[in-house]
This record gives structure tokens, C-alpha cells and sequence, in this order.
């Protein structure tokens, strides 16, 4: 029993201090991802979330999906997936929620950061002041927790601000910026108007609605919005596209959406329980009569607030010219995404997205506060105007960002460094290198490490595939739109083409050569060779020499232009770093199959040419008439781990029955790890929530393979993977003069391929 007396003084919370390495302030993705990623690199973090739950907008409090680069797979930026942590997490939710339940991202968030016991876990707690050591210098954070009644003194030589709003930058005392800035300060020619389309993105809320196969009564609360069929744009209202895709149910940027947050969410209460109350009682939708309403968030999801400034403000043009930074760190290539501030009540559509041709690099230079000399800043406030913020802001960008924060703030702490020092050269190439190491990836940036061991070996594979084509066992498909096949050639004289048409009517097909204006991206604008083919009627093989030079390793198109008498021959086999693609548009993020930019915007025109999503997004069926070495094992040590001018992986042949990689060294190495970097797929966009997907493992990956000795001992075997980076870590080195890895292939259509081997 405790009995306690009445006391003159007032009473005191209990209190806890924490001394850490490391204090990040924010539990959303880029704040999760950033834990995770210090702690496994020795740091000792305290990890402060406001809320019950891991996630931010992608937890199921909110309920969006995560997305980055990749866009929906609706833009050409190939194989433009997140890496990292991040990626980790969006595969391991694919293995276990492939039907995209927010609940069970929850689950996985909160287990990834419970198996680190380097970070200290606080939900629901709330950072309400902080203390400084000097005027450009945090001492001390104060948290409070609601549910224990404790509050946290925490004390750390670094923080990081990824708390969204910006809260502790902004107790600080950091500079920041809230809303657009004009068209000639950084010049923006997509700075929108201030007066008529607004400054700030708004917030959106999102509900759930199931069939439960009888009917179902609503009367709707008293504040619902009964007027919405009288809003301007109400008509465009996609009504039966109900639930979490209604991220138009936009309202806020008109207002403070820092402070007036609470105002906003009642509002878009109103909004949403008046969009149900049509959907059941207006009469119109008489086969909603047994939806029920399931579920309605009850926090927003937010766009938009602060913005701090770093020593560097990303702009327009560092997107739209894809700008080269000596201290990237990170990469973005979502479009550059407005949205009009009087959301659902004004005449505007939802939004307006220009894509920029394909992804741009992001600096450290942007990652922390110029004011504030111990404190980072990532996920959504970072330095950057509001144009290029359009793009910088979703989750998948975000997380990429905080994760080389963390390793930031790792190589600080090693070399009693503060943030801005790390933009020296040597500090900056040792950055990248971690980063790289760790499943980062940065666009143009390669693996250059003088420590690892794997590339000093004598290299022996049991077989290395040879591209000779693609067999045609898979469905006819007519020529509806253009249709692209994606090959890597090399320098020399392009290989002449044989494929399967069949053909209704006996009429010309254009054919043409394509390529990207600059290498590394994937918009083909390019023509650099066009024929005009003609057809007899039915099945016919075809022939294609385009007669052209290749003057150096990239991606080339090999495209058909629609023709409705045709059909193409598709195969069944997958193959890594190969993709079709058509010239078509997802409505997601675009409204046509071209982006025809006005003059007066400073964005380009461009065709998008997107590959399907399986169980679709088979290949052509073609026969190289000089086969292609797209797949040598020398990709292995070229140090990036993902297709970018070339596969840039090795590849068994089909054939062969017990594919291995062999590394032998002259003499005895002592061996603390060893990495290896699979395919999985890094084209897929990998949706976490609502959307879903057909597969729960990606079939290029590799899930059963193991490593051996000198001596033949399985140092470890596999069964079960499905992650991109596999690590071993030994307890104490292991001496060896050679390493084996021996690989079954995951489908008999699909071989086995492997993007690198480190080996420290």
C-alpha cells in the first residue's frame, strides 16, 4: 500500500535521464530507419515516438502507403526502389503481408527496432523542450510519456529532428521556412501562385468500408458535411474508388498546419462521414446498402509544415537537371507533386505532378541544420524549397534520407565530428563507402573500398549465363500500344533481332532504336535508328538488324510502335536486369502516356514507357543473333548491386544443376563477414498498405543457398530468403583461403543471380 499526506509543495513527475549517442526525436519511417540503422552500427539511441505505434503515415493509425522513387512503377525511373533498411522492411512486409494490412507493418516496425538492443524505445511520448549548451548547440531534451506519467531528460552529443513538424529545430531556434517560396528566388518556374493556388500542402484522412452481405443502416453525426454534392468539385469525386485511396479528401493548406492540425482533422471528419452518409442515404449507390463502415483515422496524415534550412536548400532545378553533388548521400524521383490548398473545397484538381526524366541525388549538405551545430534534420523537413519538397516529401525518400543520417551521425561520433565537417572530401567518400556497404544505394556512386577482400580473389563460377534470347512458351499479345524490349549492349555492332508476330492483316510495322539522352536514366527520347518492316498475313518470324554502331555500355530500347493487326510472342522466363515496357501512363501519377509540359514551367516533356506488374510484365520473345555477356562475374565486384548502365549482376546458365561462385586468395585471409546482395526486384514499387500484391517473394531472389570453407564446412545455409543483403557475421574471423557459394536457382525459368560479394 502507498499513502501519501498532504504536501505544501507541489508534486514532481517522476524522472529518467538517458546519456546516449544518439537522440532522434520523431518514430515515422525516416525516424525508424534512422534508429535502426545507428544502433546496428554501435550507436546507443533513444528513439522518442509521440504515438502508440511505429510508422508515421504509413502506420495504421493513417494508413498510406510507402513510396519513393519508384512512383507506383508509373514513371521511368528503373529500378529506382529505396535500399537499405528501407528496403528491408518493405520486403519483409511483402513476405508476410502481401495483402497490404497496416496492422501487420505495425508488427514488423515494432519487432525490427525490439531486436536492437542498442535503442531505447519511448511511444507515446512527447519531446515538450529542450535545453542548449550554447546558442548553436543542444544539450538536453525533455519528453514526457501520457500513459506512465514519466518524464525523460535525455542528453546526447547528436540529435536528429524527424519529428515531421520540426519540433526540437524549431526550439532550437533554427532557421526554417513555412510555405512556397517565389519563382525567381531559386528559379522555380513551378513556384505556384500564391493567391490562387496557396502555399501549403493540406492534410488528408482516410476511412475503410466492408461488404458484411447485409444491410446496414448510418445515420450520420451531426457535424457530418451534408452539402459536399454542392462543392465545385464534387463531380470529379471518384466515389466508388472508397477508402484509403481517397488521399483527395485534402483540406488544410489554407490554414496553420502546425497548430491548427486539430481543426483540420474535425473538418476532414466532416468531409468523410458526409462522403458516407451520400454513399449510403443519397440513393444513388444502391449497392453500398450492406457496406458498414470500419474504420476512420483518427489523426491525419500531413504533408506539409516547416522546413529547416541547411547548408544547402534543394531547388527545382537540382531535380529537373538531375544535378551532381560531391556529398550525395541519398536519391529521390517522386514527381515533383503540388497540391492546390483549398483541397476538397476548391475548383482545382487534387493535385498537379510533373516527373522529372529520372532520379536526382540528395545531399548531406541538406540533412542538417546551418544554425544548429549538433543537430540533424530529415524525413519531410529537410533543406529544400517548397517546389522540390513536392517530391523530397513521401516516405520512401524520406527514410532513405534519415538512414544516411544515422550512418552520419556514426562517422561523428568515431572522429568527434560535427555534422557540417563530414562535407570534406575524405570524410565524405568514407560516408558514401558505409553507406553503399549497407545496402544504400546513390545514384552514380559505386562501392570503392580499399579494405574489402572479395575483389582481390581469383574468381571461378561453375557457368555464367549467355543471353542468346527469350523463349517464346508465353501468351500472344496484340500490339495495342508501343512496346518496348530493354537490353544492355555493349560497345560494338548492335546484334540483329529475331521476333514472333502474328499478324491478322498483312500491313508495315515501325520499328526503331531508342536510347536515353543522358546515361543512367531510362526515358528513351532518343531515336537512333528507325525501320518501317513489311508484314505478310499470320505467324512469321521477324527479323531486325538495325545496322548501328553501340558506342558505349547502357540500356538501348528496341521498340514497336502500335499496329492493332499484330500480335507479339511473349516468354514465361525471367531474367535479371531485363524488363519490357510500353508506352502507356498510370493514372496513379499521370494523366497521359506523354508529359507535355508547358513552356513556362521549367519541367520536360517526355513519353513514360512503364513495364506491367506481375503476374504480367513477361519479356518479348526474341533470339539474339550475337548473344549478350550481360552477365559476367566480373559484375560482382563493380560495386553497385542493382541494374543501372548494365545488369550488373552475375547469372548461372538454366543448365546448370548446382550453380556456385568460387573466391580463392594465395594465401590465409581472417574474414569478419560476408555480404551478399540478391535480386529483389528493385523495379517493383512495393506498396505497404490497402494496395496488395500477387506474390509474397519476388521471383528473382534466391532462397536457398549456402557458404563453405576451404575445408568444405558449411559456414551457413539457407532456405528461406527472400531479403536483398544476406550478412554472415562470424563471432571470431574466419581464416580461409577460399569461399564458396553455392545457389539454386528459384524457378526452373528464372536462374540464379547474385549483384555482389563483399567480404571483410
Amino acid at each position: 500500500m502507498i499513502k501519501e499526506d498532504f504536501q505544501q509543495e507541489k508534486r514532481n513527475l517522476k524522472c529518467e535521464k538517458s546519456e546516449v549517442d544518439l537522440v532522434i526525436i520523431g518514430g515515422g519511417m525516416a525516424g525508424t530507419c534512422c534508429a535502426i540503422t545507428a544502433a546496428r552500427q554501435g550507436l546507443e539511441v533513444v528513439l522518442v515516438q509521440d504515438r502508440p505505434v511505429l510508422g508515421g503515415n504509413g502506420s495504421s493509425e493513417i494508413r498510406l502507403w510507402i513510396l519513393g522513387a519508384t512512383s507506383h512503377m508509373g514513371n521511368n525511373n528503373r529500378w529506382a526502389r529505396e535500399g537499405g533498411v528501407i528496403d528491408e522492411i518493405l520486403v519483409e512486409n511483402l513476405y508476410r503481408n502481401p495483402e497490404g494490412n497496416p496492422l501487420i507493418l505495425d508488427t514488423i516496425l515494432i519487432e525490427k527496432v525490439s531486436m536492437e538492443p542498442n535503442i531505447r524505445l519511448l511511444l507515446n511520448t512527447a519531446l515538450y523542450d529542450i535545453e542548449k549548451g550554447a546558442s548553436d548547440e543542444i544539450r538536453e531534451a525533455y519528453a514526457f510519456c501520457s500513459q506512465n506519467s514519466t518524464r525523460y531528460r535525455l542528453q546526447a552529443p547528436l540529435f536528429v529532428d524527424a519529428s515531421g513538424d520540426g519540433i526540437m529545430a524549431f526550439l532550437a531556434g533554427a532557421a526554417f521556412r513555412i510555405g512556397a517560396e517565389s519563382a525567381d528566388e531559386f528559379d522555380e518556374k513551378f513556384a505556384p501562385d500564391h493567391k490562387s493556388y496557396g502555399e501549403l500542402l493540406g492534410h488528408s484522412l482516410y476511412f475503410y468500408s466492408k461488404d458484411t452481405g447485409k444491410p446496414v443502416r448510418f445515420v450520420a453525426p451531426s457535424y457530418a458535411n451534408r452539402d459536399l454534392p454542392n462543392l465545385p468539385r464534387f463531380k470529379s469525386f471518384n466515389l466508388k474508388d472508397h477508402g484509403c485511396r481517397l488521399w483527395w479528401v485534402e483540406y488544410g493548406g489554407r490554414k496553420d498546419t502546425i497548430h491548427e492540425s486539430e481543426t483540420i482533422k474535425w473538418e476532414l471528419w466532416r468531409v468523410i462521414y458526409g462522403i458516407w452518409d451520400y454513399l449510403k442515404n443519397s440513393g444513388k449507390f444502391p449497392d453500398m446498402a450492406t457496406h458498414t463502415l470500419e474504420w476512420v483515422g483518427t489523426i491525419p496524415g500531413k504533408r506539409e509544415s516547416r522546413r529547416f534550412e541547411g547548408d544547402y536548400m534543394l531547388s527545382q532545378k537540382d531535380l529537373v537537371d538531375q544535378r551532381q553533388f560531391p556529398d550525395a548521400v541519398s536519391f529521390g524521383g517522386w514527381a515533383l507533386d503540388l497540391h492546390p490548398a483549398d483541397g476538397v473545397y476548391g475548383e482545382l484538381p487534387g493535385c498537379t505532378q510533373w516527373h522529372t526524366k529520372g532520379v536526382y541525388q540528395i545531399p548531406l549538405r541538406t540533412m542538417y541544420s546551418r544554425n544548429i551545430k549538433n543537430l540533424f534534420i530529415t524525413g519531410r523537413i529537410i533543406s529544400s524549397t517548397h517546389v522540390a519538397f513536392g517530391s523530397t516529401r513521401v516516405m520512401a525518400t524520406c527514410a532513405h534520407n534519415a538512414q544516411a543520417v544515422a550512418m552520419a551521425a556514426v562517422i561523428c561520433k568515431e572522429k568527434k565530428l560535427l555534422p557540417a565537417a563530414l562535407t570534406h572530401s575524405g570524410h565524405m567518400s568514407e560516408l558514401q563507402k558505409r553507406l553503399i556497404k549497407s545496402g544504400q544505394y546513390i545514384p552514380g556512386v559505386p562501392l570503392e573500398d580499399k579494405e574489402e577482400l572479395a575483389k582481390n580473389a581469383k574468381i571461378s563460377v561453375s557457368s555464367t549465363m549467355t543471353l542468346e534470347g527469350l523463349p517464346g512458351d508465353g501468351p500472344w499479345k496484340k500490339l495495342s500500344f508501343a512496346t518496348a524490349q530493354m537490353l544492355p549492349l555493349t560497345a560494338g555492332e548492335m546484334p540483329g533481332l529475331t521476333f514472333q508476330v502474328r499478324v491478322e492483316k498483312a500491313s508495315q510495322l515501325k520499328v526503331a532504336l531508342l536510347k536515353s539522352k543522358q546515361k543512367g536514366n531510362f526515358t528513351p527520347e532518343l531515336v537512333l535508328v528507325e525501320k518501317v518492316l513489311d508484314l505478310t498475313l499470320g505467324e512469321q518470324s521477324l527479323y531486325i538488324d538495325f545496322e548501328y554502331t553501340i558506342k558505349e555500355t547502357e540500356y538501348y530500347f528496341v521498340a514497336f510502335y502500335p499496329n492493332e493487326q499484330v500480335q507479339l510472342r511473349y516468354s514465361e522466363q525471367r531474367m535479371t536486369g531485363l524488363l519490357t515496357v510500353f508506352q502507356k501512363y498510370n493514372k496513379a501519377v499521370a494523366t497521359s502516356s506523354r508529359q507535355e509540359a508547358p513552356d513556362d514551367i521549367g519541367m520536360d516533356s517526355f513519353d513514360f514507357w512503364l513495364p506491367e506488374r506481375r503476374p504480367e510484365g513477361q519479356n518479348l520473345s526474341f533470339k539474339l543473333h550475337q548473344p549478350l555477356k550481360m552477365y559476367a562475374k566480373e559484375n560482382l565486384f563493380n560495386g553497385i548491386f542493382r541494374p543501372y548502365h548494365t545488369s550488373n549482376a552475375w547469372a548461372a546458365a538454366l543448365n546448370d544443376s548446382e550453380p556456385y561462385i568460387e573466391l580463392k586468395w594465395g594465401k590465409v585471409q581472417n574474414i569478419n563477414e560476408i555480404n551478399l546482395f540478391f535480386d529483389t526486384d528493385f523495379d517493383h514499387a512495393l506498396e505497404s498498405t490497402l494496395m496488395g500484391h500477387p506474390e509474397s517473394e519476388i521471383p528473382f531472389c534466391v532462397k536457398h543457398f549456402k557458404v563453405l570453407d576451404d575445408r568444405g564446412n558449411c559456414l551457413t545455409e539457407v532456405h528461406d530468403n527472400h531479403q536483398t543483403r544476406y550478412r554472415l557475421k562470424f563471432v571470431k574471423p574466419l581464416s580461409t583461403q577460399s569461399i564458396k557459394i553455392i545457389l539454386q536457382h528459384p524457378a526452373a525459368s528464372v536462374p540464379a543471380a547474385l549483384f555482389g560479394i563483399l567480404c571483410y
